[in-house]
């Protein structure tokens, strides 16, 4: 064999390396990484003796679905080159597999320990779901089945409710952009919630819903929102962030919509109670107002005015006949007893003539109490007249309604005043 140069033996290994090993399977552990300002990524695998450099290019970095870190057991599709300037080898990789796990899985899981720590599965953060909604803005494909699912749901259960469609490519490399912008879109417009909406697929199918951007978008809202993507076994990273996770987009529905039937069950059945409490206390208002009327006309002044009249006209009855009686007795008697019945007749008739006054001065100051602005006034327990009192003194005013303790102030006598 003739002699050779450095670049000539470096391009034959080159040639035989490259051709032998295309397109194999590395599997081994991460003990380095570094992802580079120019968008490729250099790393290192090792297993229990040896290690190999590889490198990945920008193009097919910006395709794979989770992070790389030292320490992760991957799986490498590649082929072997060398690098002619210095003769060194090195792995070309084109893509990156989690060993025994999908790379998709990986993602998930790294992200949702990212965001977990910054607080976006957090209870605190989450807004309540309204009892009462008005209106619902949906965010889904707008020719999916699961829109036409939710649509007939809603005009089941709640057909006065106002909906807004905002559509949006829900799969896809471009579909995380595009269903972040919806949704920023979908907040803006004032709605009671948002559903974010997806029927049934593969992991590769929603994993637009396991997307950082989609994350921060539904974290950013003001609008509470309902995460329903795909069935009741897929759970979603858009699941964990938003206000509420519905296992399928018919049961977000369901879950956060009254059902017409049973509230027009609840409204006869509030109805029926309502009226069934209005007749009970109607029945009570009546009874307590027919006692107070039989109070009120026992107590009225003018039933009142007619027990002390007829008090009245019983004493002077009782005093006539007692008059007549006397007179007649004496009439029959020696002048001396005569004297003595005269006495006793005169003294009947002081204490008669005092019951009368009392009676006279008691219907007076009734009939008096029922006319505006008229009052009985009394001192020290007894009734008087305004002349009576003098300044400085305590009285009471009363009448049929009420009774004030006042002071005179002041006092001026109408016999007394200028002319």
């Amino acid at each position: 064999m003739g002699m050779m140069s450095v670049t000539s033996l470096n391009t034959k290994i080159k040639s035989l390396l490259e051709a032998t090993f295309e397109h194999i399977l590395v599997e081994g552990e991460v003990s380095s990484a570094t992802y580079h300002t120019s968008g490729h990524l250099y790393f290192t695998i090792k297993d229990s003796q040896s290690s190999i450099k590889a490198v990945m290019f920008k193009s097919s970095v910006s395709k794979m679905k989770f992070q790389l870190k030292v320490g992760q057991h991957i799986v490498v599709e590649g082929s072997l080159g060398v690098y002619l300037p210095r003769g060194e080898y090195q792995f070309y990789a084109v893509n990156i597999e989690p060993y025994g796990q999908g790379a998709l899985a990986l993602a998930y899981e790294q992200l949702k320990e990212k965001l977990s720590q910054k607080g976006y599965f957090d209870a605190q953060n989450k807004k309540p779901i309204p009892r009462e909604i008005k209106s619902l803005i949906l965010v889904t494909a707008k020719e999916s089945a699961a829109l036409h699912d939710m649509l007939k749901i809603c005009d089941k259960r709640w057909p006065l409710l106002e909906i807004t469609i905002v559509d949006t490519l829900v799969q896809g490399e471009a579909a995380p952009i595009m269903i972040a912008q919806a949704l920023k879109y979908a907040d803006r417009l004032n709605g009671d919630v948002v559903v974010l909406a997806r029927g049934g697929g593969s992991s590769e199918d929603l994993s637009a819903f396991n997307a950082e951007i989609v994350a921060d978008a539904i974290f950013g809202m003001q609008t509470p929102i309902v995460s329903a993507i795909g069935h009741e076994i897929d759970v979603m990273i858009s699941d964990f962030v938003a206000d509420l996770r519905a296992p399928t987009p018919s049961a977000a529905m369901e879950m956060i919509l009254p059902d017409k039937q049973e509230v027009l069950l609840g409204l006869a059945e509030e109805m029926a109670r309502m009226k069934q409490v209005l007749n009970h206390t109607l029945s009570q208002a009546i009874h307590r107002f027919n006692q107070a009327k039989q109070i009120h006309q026992h107590q009225a002044p003018k039933k009142r005015l007619e027990y002390i009249y007829n008090d009245i006209m019983q004493t002077r009855q009782s005093f006539t006949r007692a008059t007549r009686q006397h007179i007649k007795f004496c009439s029959n008697l020696p002048e001396n007893e005569t004297k003595k019945f005269q006495n006793a007749m005169l003294a009947t008739i002081r204490h008669k003539v005092e019951i009368f006054k009392s009676l006279s001065k008691q219907y007076s100051m009734t009939n008096l109490a029922t006319r505006e602005g008229w009052a009985q006034i009394s001192k020290d327990g007894k009734i008087v007249s305004l002349e009576a009192i003098k300044e400085g003194e305590s009285f009471v005013l009363r009448d049929t309604s009420a009774v004030i303790n006042a002071v005179c102030t002041s006092k001026e006598n109408k016999h007394t005043r200028s002319l």
